[in-house]
Formats: structure tokens, C-alpha cells, sequence
């Protein structure tokens, strides 16, 4: 009986959306290449652009280029957008899943 992680029955939803997952990888390392968040999370590069595109104008991160490489940064103060959470910020989430 396998004992560690979530029930394999379990294994098609998560509790995160994407969007979620690519903000954790972000926190964890805000220098992180898209290709590293794309494998991370199981979705395609394009993908994880187009959550970092929707991020952005969200203000949820501020994107800022050190050469060829993209900074990340969190605007913790965000609230998250769903009514049943809204009271809750991006940073109360971040602090919770992205250490």
C-alpha cells in the first residue's frame, strides 16, 4: 500500500489551478526559466506564457529583464480573485504553499 503523497484515485485534480502552480514555482525561485516552470507544472511553454501574460496584467507579478534572463516578482498585496477568498492575499497564499 503506497503510504506517501496523495491517493493515486486522487491524481486528476489538484487544489491548485495552474496559475497557482506557476506563481509557487515563481516564489521558490524568481529567476526561474519558462521551461523549468512548463515541466513543473505539466503544461506547455506556451502555456505558462500565456499565465504569466495573464499574471502580469493582473499585477499579480511585475516581469523585469536582467539581460537575457526575466526577474519575477510577487505583488503579495493582490487579492486573490475568487468571492469565497477574496479576503485572503496573494502573499497569505504564497506564504502557505510556496516555501
Amino acid at each position: 500500500m503506497k503510504t506517501n503523497g496523495p491517493p493515486e484515485s486522487s491524481a486528476a485534480w489538484t487544489f491548485l489551478s495552474n496559475h497557482g502552480h506557476v506563481l509557487v514555482c515563481i516564489v521558490r525561485d524568481p529567476n526561474v526559466r519558462v521551461r523549468e516552470i512548463a515541466q513543473a507544472v505539466g503544461v506547455t511553454e506556451r502555456a505558462v506564457q500565456r499565465i504569466l501574460r495573464e499574471l502580469e496584467e493582473a499585477r499579480v507579478i511585475v516581469r523585469t529583464r536582467h539581460g537575457r534572463r526575466t526577474h519575477y516578482e510577487v505583488n503579495e498585496g493582490v487579492p486573490l480573485r475568487h468571492p469565497i477568498e477574496a479576503q485572503h492575499s496573494v502573499g497569505e497564499l504564497v506564504r502557505v504553499v510556496g516555501s
